[in-house]
């Protein structure tokens, strides 16, 4: 080349090269330090730093991201090990201390996962993992490795930890599984779920062949169809089905699944499936009781409800309570106004009054009332409601009953005690005719005596001048057979009184055997009967109706004189008291005696053994016994004649006959 000394194109060329070196090492360390800044900020953000151990100087050299983990500055050179010793959590020095000497001796690689207490107290947990280095000998010299600093992922993991856990404690309590079901089958079941179907819970989800073959055969083409359906109509399904354990047992499972859904297309389906058996058992004791109740109500005509009287709002309605008004039962949008106007409207208002005021003063009540149905049959019925205090006002439970043909029993109950009553005084006037000679002898005798009395007196008052003292003693006869004439005149319009209803008053049993005496001696004597009583004394007072005891005693005296007047002989009457503490009262003769047969007819109604006789005696003899709480029975002596025994309360007994007679007839 023209100008250009020999030898400078070689020169030019070593110094470009010596330039392109210059220039490639310039690069090159730019390179580096951009490669170890973007390292040191790749550490910083993933908090992973890397440290170098000298084992023959025991000294570390950390990465300025191993310095911030530990919770230092960067940049103060290498540590000492003893430093970093002190550092790591008392609890995991030993375990650290372990896995380094270990791997020292090239037993395993340094790994291990401990906490670490920074200068500030703060603890961390750290994962470190390294590598040892050796030389051409075999002798470790160096090890080389990462620190990340975990605490974040650590906590993440207790927290998700501690939600399996309260998952899998739920799930257990609950006996409830879950699951996750896809075109191929069960891809996951929870282990609860296993334990539910009785299976073990290291194995692996059945098939759906394996999993049909638990479901009870009565069960099994029902859940076919439902596990085709939900695949085909990818809906969220509820049922519930029973299953067949390996061990035998039958259990009741309820499945719930929703369809998973990504992107538009259809993932599968996850579900829990819970063990029920108990609340099916429950509900199926349930549905029996409910039966058996309302079978109960349909028997008794007796309805159940709560209502708001108030809002008038409906909370339950038995079916009974819709039969008896006439509703269909299948009916239940029933407005309150349809149940109250069927009540009559003459009951309307004292129901009204009653009904309301009970609710405005919140107490229970108990009230009858007569409604017309919806077929215009008319019916009485009986209603009791209870307001629970604590509840609001207006809130009652009740039951609703059906009490017409009570009413009607009480009105043929009423009928027949006054036909009774009628019958009891036809028997006493029928009676009458038996005691007509007597007591025209005893009634005449003292009027005949009272005659004679004033006639003397007349006499002595005639005398000049008059016997004061002769009359005064006249008199006095005079006024004592009057007396005597009208006590018996009295005795007999009380027994023979028609019409006052019977009154109960506290009697005593021996005064009443006695005037019964006096009435009917004249008519025993006619017969050549003589009357012995065998009394205690001290007897208590019985809760009676004096003029129906009168008859009792009558119906059985003039029955034990019926049965001797052909003969004679002796009626004994006995009052005392049994060890049952009832008053027993005996009334026996020696007649003719009981008949041999059917004995116990003798007290029915029109059953008599007399030719003459009505056959009403010994019913309504009876009949006043038991109303009084006592009874009635006969036999026959072991010589001739019979014995008619009775029962009666005393005091406290007999006020409890009379309370639960009143309670009976008086709801």
């Amino acid at each position: 080349m023209r100008g250009v000394p020999v030898g400078t194109g070689k020169r030019l060329d070593n110094i470009g090269q010596r330039v392109a070196t210059w220039l490639t090492s310039l690069l090159s360390s730019r390179d580096l330090q951009e490669s170890k800044a973007r390292l040191e900020e790749a550490q910083r953000v993933a908090h992973v730093g890397y440290w170098v151990w000298n084992l023959d100087t025991d000294r570390v050299t950390w990465s300025d991201e191993t310095y911030r983990i530990y919770g230092l500055m960067p940049g103060k050179g290498p540590i000492d090990l003893a430093t970093i010793h002190d550092m790591v959590h008392p609890e995991d020095r030993e375990t650290v201390s372990r896995i380094s000497e270990e791997a020292i001796l090239g037993r395993a690689r340094p790994d291990a996962e401990h906490r670490i207490v920074r200068p500030s107290g703060e603890v961390r947990t750290v994962h470190s993992q390294g590598d040892l280095k050796r030389d051409a000998s075999g002798r470790p010299y160096q090890m080389f490795g990462t620190v990340q600093d975990i605490t974040d992922r650590k906590r993440t993991e207790e927290v998700l930890q501690r939600t399996q856990l309260y998952l899998s404690e739920g799930q257990r309590l609950a006996h409830m599984g879950s699951w996750a079901f896809n075109a191929a089958g069960f891809e996951y079941w929870s282990s609860e779920l296993f334990q539910v179907h009785g299976l073990d819970p290291s194995s692996k989800p059945p098939t759906v062949e394996g999993y049909l073959d638990l479901v009870h055969p009565e069960d099994r083409e029902f859940m076919e169809r439902a596990i085709q359906k939900m695949l085909a109509d990818h809906r969220r399904f509820d049922f519930t089905k029973r299953i067949v354990r390996p061990d035998g047992k039958v259990r009741h499972v309820r499945c719930v699944g929703v369809p998973v859904i990504d992107g538009g297309n259809f993932q599968g389906f996850v579900g829990t499936g819970m063990d029920v058996t108990e609340q099916e058992l429950l509900t199926h004791e349930l549905r029996r009781e409910q039966a058996y109740l309302a079978e109960a109500q349909s028997l008794t005509h007796v309805g159940s409800w709560a209502i708001n009287f108030v809002t008038r709002q409906i909370f339950h309605l038995s079916d009974e309570t819709l039969r008896l008004y006439g509703f269909d039962p299948s009916s239940r949008e029933i407005a309150f106004e349809r149940f109250y106007s069927a009540t009559l409207p003459e009951d309307e208002p004292a129901l009204r009054e009653n009904f309301y005021g009970a609710i405005q003063a919140r107490r229970d009540y108990d009230l009858e009332y007569r409604i017309r149905r919806t077929d215009g049959a008319i019916r009485s019925l009986r209603s009791l409601g209870h307001h629970n205090p604590s509840g609001e006002i207006g809130e009652y439970v009740g039951i609703t009953m059906d009490i017409t043909e009570r009413k009607r029993a009480e009105e043929e109950r009423e009928r027949l005690r006054q036909l009774e009553a009628d019958l009891a005084h036809i028997n006493r006037v029928n009676m009458m005719g038996e005691l007509a000679a007597a007591l025209a002898h005893e009634i005449k005798q003292p009027i005949t005596a009272s005659i004679t009395s004033a006639n003397a007196c007349l006499r002595w008052l005639a005398h000049d001048p008059p016997n004061l003292e002769r009359a005064r003693e006249a008199a006095t006869r005079v006024e004592q057979d009057g007396n005597r004439a009208a006590d018996v005149i009295s005795r007999l319009q009380s027994f023979y009184k028609k019409g006052a209803p019977p009154e109960r008053e506290m009697v005593d049993v021996n005064d009443v055997i006695q005037e019964m005496t006096v009435l009917l001696k004249n008519e025993a004597v006619r017969y050549a009967i003589t009357i012995d009583l065998e009394l205690e004394s001290d007897l208590p007072d019985i809760l009676a109706d004096r003029v129906q005891l009168q008859q009792v005693f009558m119906n059985l005296m003039l029955n034990a004189i019926e049965a001797m007047k052909d003969t004679g002989g002796e009626l004994r009457i006995g009052a005392r008291l049994n060890p049952e503490g009832q008053l027993m009262i005996s009334i026996s003769d020696t007649g003719v005696g009981l008949p041999a047969e059917n004995t116990e007819r003798i007290f029915d109604a029109f059953h008599t053994t007399k030719p003459q006789g009505t056959g009403m005696g010994l019913a309504i003899t009876r009949s006043i016994v038991e109303s009084h709480g006592g009874r009635v029975w006969a036999t026959p002596n072991q010589g001739s004649g019979a014995t008619f025994h009775f029962t009666l309360p005393v005091e406290a007994e007999a006020h409890a006959i009379s309370d639960r007679s009143h309670c009976i007839h008086h709801p």
